[in-house]
């Protein structure tokens, strides 16, 4: 309890409010692509093993993305 009530206190300085910010702009935003963009949406396959091994091919696509951008732009 202690902890959840520091990290509310902390959410809620100057900086964590920064830091919420930029994380909606980052990290959410992997999530929408990766639905949008990479088909996770749904899910082509059942079982637990079948969905995580999708769910994982498609970050390692996003990070290949993430990878050749960052190169691009340094040519």
């Amino acid at each position: 309890e202690d902890s959840k009530e520091w990290v509310r206190q902390n959410r809620l300085t100057k900086s964590g409010k920064m830091l919420y910010r930029k994380r909606s702009q980052t990290i959410e935003r992997s999530f929408a692509d990766a639905k949008q963009l990479h088909g996770l949406r749904y899910c082509r396959f059942r079982g637990r093993e079948h969905v995580q091994e999708q769910a994982l091919l498609t970050a390692a696509c996003q990070n290949m993305k993430k990878i050749a951008n960052h190169l691009a732009r340094l040519a």
